[in-house]
Parts: C-alpha cells; structure tokens; sequence
C-alpha cells in the first residue's frame, strides 16, 4: 500500500494546464478565489485553493494543496505544493512551482525565451511543445488541448479528453448543473499507476471548476467548498 501511495504525486503533479498562445483566461476576470475540500474515500485529508490577482489584463494564479494521509493514526504521507501562473494580456507568460512530498522535492520551471517556451524540471528539462497547458485544472480551456505539463515535476503528458454530458450534482448541498469531462492518457504504453484518467466537472454558466474525481489507490475526490465572483 505505502509504495502505491508514492505514486499519488503523478495526479497531484498534474493539478498544477496552459497554452502558449491563449487560454482564454479573461473568461475569468471575475474570479478572485476558489476553495476545494479533498477527500480520499470520502475522507477529509486536506485542501487545494487558487487566489487569482488582476492587473488589467494581467493575471496571476496562486495555486496551493495541502494534504496528508493516516493509517491508524499515523500519518504515511505528506503532500505540499505551491504555483504560481502568469499570464500578460490574457497569454502565458511563465510558471513556476515547488513540491513537496514525503520529504522529496520537486519542481518546474516554465519560461519564454526569444519566443520560445522552455522546461526547467526535476523529470524534464528542454522545450516545450507547440500547444500545451498547465495542469492546474480551474481554467476550462483544458479540454482543448492535446498536452499538458505537470507542474510538479514538468513531465510532458500527452491527452485525451471526453466529453460525457451533462450532469446535476450535488456539492453542499447546493445543486449545480455542469458539464462533464474524461481525461485520460494518449500514450498506451504508459503503465496503469502512471496514466491520466481523471473526471472533471465545470459549471455550465460560468465554467468554475466544481469537482474532480479519481482512482488511485484509493477514491479522491476535490469537492467546490468555496468561490468569490466580483459582480
């Protein structure tokens, strides 16, 4: 179980997708902060938020997770990761983000040079592909693109999402109508620890991420606590 549970950071790592020329991120001017609550096996174990900070057309995404997991007690495993996403009129322009877990650290680099991006990570280091977004999953533009980078490590995933449809669910007891995707690996050779299949949900009105959810030694599930929208 304890060897499984350090291949968990290959989801996590995840969590932290942009593209180079747009994602469309003034869709989200009005978004100030979300809240999620995770939970493993419907057990609370930590949290993930984003506080986004507008200049103009600037944006900067601070993207935090904090979680640990206890068995009889005892806690097995640490989890902490901090970004930070910039984007300049509405593009990429650079990220950067620390892991840590279990006492292991990790990390990427993603910057613009002579307009080119490039990777500085602790699993990869060169350049970045034509069309890629990080995995950071509150941006809906994710569904559009082909690959993203892990922010955690910057390992380049190649992908496939599904649409699945439309959903009511549940989350505090307020009902949401959303739009449901699957993401899952394009690279069959992958192992099955190692690949991507993940269930994402944004709200149909204005595509704030609601829930994710999926399997990896057990059942996650990040669950909308809280999100401040400006009028």
């Amino acid at each position: 179980m304890f060897k499984k549970l350090f291949l968990l950071p290959l989801f996590f790592i995840i969590l932290l997708h942009f593209n180079q020329s747009s994602a469309h991120v003034l869709h989200y001017q009005n978004l100030n902060r979300l809240e999620f609550d995770l939970y493993r096996n419907n057990k609370l174990i930590g949290q993930h938020t984003y506080l986004f900070d507008k200049n103009g057309k600037n944006l900067t995404v601070h993207n935090k997770i904090n979680f640990k997991i206890k068995v009889f007690g005892v806690t097995v495993y640490r989890y902490f990761s901090e970004g930070y996403e910039k984007y300049v009129n509405g593009k990429f322009e650079s990220f950067s983000a620390t892991t840590n877990h279990n006492n292991k650290e990790k990390y990427c680099k993603i910057y613009k040079k002579e307009n080119k991006f490039f990777i500085e990570g602790s699993s990869y280091k060169g350049s970045a592909p034509e069309d890629f977004i990080i995995g950071t999953w509150w941006n809906h533009e994710i569904i559009n693109y082909g690959a993203q980078i892990s922010a955690g490590s910057g390992r380049i995933i190649k992908q496939t999402v599904r649409f699945i449809g439309k959903e009511t669910i549940q989350i505090n007891n307020k009902a949401y109508t959303a739009l449901k995707f699957n993401f899952f690996s394009s690279d069959p050779s992958l192992s099955k620890d190692r690949k991507l299949n993940t269930n994402v949900w944004y709200d149909e009105k204005n595509l704030i991420l609601l829930k994710i959810s999926f399997e990896k030694n057990g059942y996650w599930e990040y669950r909308l606590k809280y999100f401040d929208l400006s009028q």
